[in-house]
């Protein structure tokens, strides 16, 4: 009997337009759904009970609703709910957060922080906020979540563990398990492989479905999808970068830190440990379960904080063990494309890597929403006194670097079929 036949024999459906197409789509694909209730009542009554019954048995014949979990009301977690009211495959099932936004509707639990350039989905607006730390609650009517938490990194691991072992896979945006040996830090475009440690992490934590997977640190997706092309060909030896950060980054705005106008910060705490670490198990190998980081480049990184609202830039000096010429590193850049562009994945960009020929790009303000937000911009490519060659390269760091690269990691994974 199909989920459609169920639905009518119980009586969940009353009346629908288009009566054929519904029951051949629900018979013949998964699909991802949203079933909507008014959630402003004093107490919920027989009324939700039944929308959640429905919403349980879709998800248990394989149709997906999707959540998103924790900093819900943070500027990443905003972004997260941006990129997720429109989204192709992913529906927007619930949001959760702390304790303090638990019990009020979005907009309520926003209020007048919500930071995005786009008015806040209307689909949201009244959705009341869960909270997270209630994991079997959450993870009951979900197929997967996205995680942007605000808290110790023991406690966030202890958390996004939780939901794993609820059979509830975890898309991270947090850094606490980015050196868990047995968890994949992919980029789709560079690492993909990696997802292949997720067999030995269901079995370290006894699930069949459940996981955690993270992204990187905001800052390397400007500089590290850029010497990818160029690591292995060329063996790329030394790497030194000083990332230019946005305020964003931080979760502040120029309203909420008035201190950043006409001023730069030198320190940006644990970034630099990020930028000089990461790459090297981004750039590792899956041996005997888990993630063996790569023995190099050398990488050395030094991290500014700016005043500029939106995009991470850096400046990369790199050397080689066999120096190329440049219009090989052009011409490796221009052709370079990764796993999501052969997928053709929603979020990701036809064209990953941009050079821009000008002298003075790319900008902050003119190239950071490339590609939506989501492909990398370089320019001014030159020779160096001290390395082989220099460059200046840009990305977003809300969308690319944080809640956008959250949504491509997950349509990977989708893709590949872990959420199945």
């Amino acid at each position: 009997m199909s989920v459609y036949d169920v639905l009518m024999e119980r009586g969940f459906i009353k009346q629908m337009s288009h009566e054929d197409e519904i029951k051949e789509l629900l018979e013949k694909e998964k699909i991802t759904f949203y079933i909507g209730f008014d959630p402003t009542a004093d107490s919920l009554h027989v009324g939700h009970f039944i929308a959640l019954m429905m919403m349980s048995h879709m998800q248990r014949a394989g149709h997906r609703p999707i959540v998103l979990l924790g900093g819900g009301t943070g500027m990443v977690g905003q972004r997260f709910v941006s990129l997720l009211a429109q989204h192709p495959w992913f529906h927007l099932a619930v949001v959760a957060a702390s304790p303090r936004s638990a019990g009020k509707t979005y907009e309520e639990a926003v209020g007048s922080r919500w930071a995005m350039p786009d008015p806040m989905p209307e689909q949201v607006k009244n959705m009341v906020v869960l909270d997270a730390s209630h994991v079997e609650e959450v993870a009951s009517k979900v197929d997967f979540v996205f995680c942007a938490v605000d808290m110790k990194k023991e406690e966030i691991r202890a958390l996004e563990e939780s939901y794993a072992k609820a059979e509830c896979p975890v898309v991270s945006n947090n850094s606490a398990h980015r050196f868990t040996p047995d968890v994949p830090m992919v980029v789709p475009e560079i690492n993909p492989e990696h997802l292949d440690v997720i067999a030995a992490q269901r079995a370290r934590l006894g699930t069949k479905k459940g996981f955690v997977a993270v992204k990187s640190n905001c800052s390397l997706q400007s500089y590290v999808p850029a010497l990818h092309p160029l690591k292995d060909e060329f063996g790329l030896s030394k790497v030194l970068v000083c990332t230019y950060q946005a305020i964003s980054g931080a979760g502040k705005t120029f309203a909420t830190w008035p201190e950043m106008v006409d001023n730069c910060i030198p320190y940006i705490g644990g970034e630099e440990e990020k930028s000089e670490q990461e790459p090297l198990k981004l750039w590792g190998k899956v041996e005997n379960g888990a993630i063996v980081p790569a023995a190099s480049p050398s990488i050395t990184a030094q991290c500014l904080r700016i005043p500029v609202t939106d995009g991470h830039m850096a400046a990369v000096f790199m050397s080689f063990d066999k120096k190329p010429a440049k219009k090989e590193i052009l011409d490796r850049w221009a052709n370079f494309e990764g796993e999501a562009q052969r997928l053709a994945l929603p979020s990701a960009p036809k064209h990953f890597l941009h050079y821009f020929e000008e002298n003075d790009r790319p900008q902050t303000k003119l190239d950071r929403n490339l590609e939506n937000g989501m492909a990398v911009s370089i320019g001014r490519l030159r020779p160096d006194t001290q390395y082989d060659y220099k460059f200046v390269c840009l990305s977003h760091n809300t969308l690319r670097g944080a809640a956008g690269g959250g949504v491509l990691l997950a349509e990977l994974l989708a893709a590949k079929g872990y959420f199945d």
